[in-house]
């Protein structure tokens, strides 16, 4: 049987880090695995939040790597809000450090209106050339493109009307119905043109991937007949054979980036409460926050008194980061306080479920995140403005913690292995072709 071949288009790769690379490093090893051949391809020299070396081990040798260089105005970007050219641009208005206020609006509207749909907007044409006279030479059976940036589905969109070659759409995150499109102060021109751009590429790709149910739902009636949900997941590979145990504090953990929006004031004030209320709570606490977190986090914290019980660690490669998770009392869950939080799907929380560590989620108890915690029997969600019922849980875990009973087991979580997920993109693959 001859093997499938598939291009995939993908702003992050190894040795790029963050959650952004995960999914279709992941997917491109196991599809390799099932009979398929696989071509990616990325920039050669992008803008990455953060860099894991590490990564780069475990591409798959027999994977065909395509690179191009990129143009971005990020130099620019960081000279006009005062940053070092060597100084790291991260996603979603994370901020480490105090910006300019007039610095970070004019350049924020500037991005939003200027560079439709990002700022990786610059390779689309370039890409589109080098990927034509490619593919000609070399034929495919699918090109698959992963967005965000979205500027990777524009690629695709030319590529299908010049080669007619078919064509999945994967979204990681939603296009207009995200999180900060709000915050990017579009102009009514602007906006028309994302949603222009947005419906072209959900009209002409053959099949569309979205995360969670949700985010279909948002897509609409027009498109459900072509979209699949293939969520985030957890590889067996990556998750520690040895769980690390922490007795001696009782350490509420975060991991990935923690943005303005996540910034859960309630949880900070809860903790507050129940540390002026026990001080043999306070001196056991713990807050670990592991990744890129905006200065608005710290100052909340520090603003409740919380900082001395405050932990911070930067970014780690991603097997470290698992380990060092395995030693939590609970793993935090925070979403964005934002109106699509129902369908925000990190892919930490995967992750978390396969370390057998409770769950605490903050944020709509009738989200997708909410479904699948309940489904998994992995811990508990609680609302964002649902104090009391937080204050109860956490106690409730303080108590287990007390007893050294904080692992649990959960049920229905190998469905969301990479494997298994793998399995699910493969069939979809397969229909389409046939």
């Amino acid at each position: 049987m001859s093997k499938i071949k598939v291009l995939i288009i993908s702003y992050y790769w190894p040795p790029s880090g963050g959650a952004g690379v995960q999914r279709w490093l992941k997917f491109s090893n196991y599809l390799h695995e099932q009979n398929f051949s696989i071509t990616v391809y990325t920039p050669k020299n992008p803008e990455n939040p953060v860099t894991d070396n590490s990564l780069l081990q475990e591409v798959n040798n027999e994977i065909n790597v395509l690179t191009q260089p990129i143009w971005e105005p990020y130099n620019w970007y960081k000279k006009f809000i005062g940053h070092k050219k060597s100084d790291k641009i991260n996603t979603g208005f994370l901020s480490e450090k105090k910006k300019p206020k007039w610095a970070e609006r004019i350049s924020i509207w500037i991005r939003g209106n200027l560079f439709i749909p990002d700022a990786r907007c610059f390779w689309i044409n370039p890409s589109v050339k080098y990927l034509e006279k490619y593919l000609k030479e070399n034929p495919i059976d699918v090109i698959i493109s992963t967005g965000p940036p979205h500027s990777m589905h524009l690629i695709a969109l030319k590529l299908k009307r010049k080669l007619n070659v078919k064509w999945i759409a994967d979204f990681r995150d939603p296009w207009t119905g995200i999180d900060y499109y709000q915050d990017l102060m579009l102009t009514k021109r602007a906006h028309n043109k994302h949603v222009r751009m947005e419906r072209e590429v959900l009209t002409s790709a053959d099949r569309i991937v979205v995360i969670g149910e949700q985010m279909k739902v948002e897509f609409g009636e027009s498109f459900k007949h072509k979209i699949e949900v293939i969520h985030n997941g957890y590889d067996d590979k990556d998750i520690p054979k040895t769980v690390m145990r922490n007795n001696d504090r009782f350490t509420l953990m975060h991991v990935g980036s923690l943005v303005p929006s996540r910034n859960p004031l309630l949880l900070w004030e809860t903790l507050a409460s129940i540390c002026n209320a026990n001080p043999i709570f306070r001196d056991k606490l713990a807050i670990h926050l592991v990744g890129k977190t905006d200065v608005s986090v710290i100052h909340a914290i520090e603003k409740f008194g919380l900082k001395a019980n405050l932990i911070q660690t930067d970014y780690l490669p991603h097997k470290e980061v698992l380990q060092l998770a395995s030693s939590a009392s609970v793993l935090l869950l925070l979403l964005n306080n934002t109106p699509n939080a129902k369908g925000i799907l990190t892919g930490k929380m995967f992750e978390y479920l396969a370390l057998s560590k409770p769950i605490l989620s903050i944020g709509p108890v009738d989200g997708d995140a909410a479904a699948i915690i309940n489904e998994c029997k992995a811990g508990v969600t609680v609302d964002f403005d649902d104090g009391a019922n937080l204050k109860l849980e956490l106690e409730k875990y303080y108590d287990l913690y007390k007893e050294k009973k904080l692992f649990i087991e959960t049920s229905n979580a190998r469905a969301y292995s990479r494997k298994a997920l793998t399995g699910k993109l493969a069939s979809v693959i397969h229909k389409m072709l046939n």
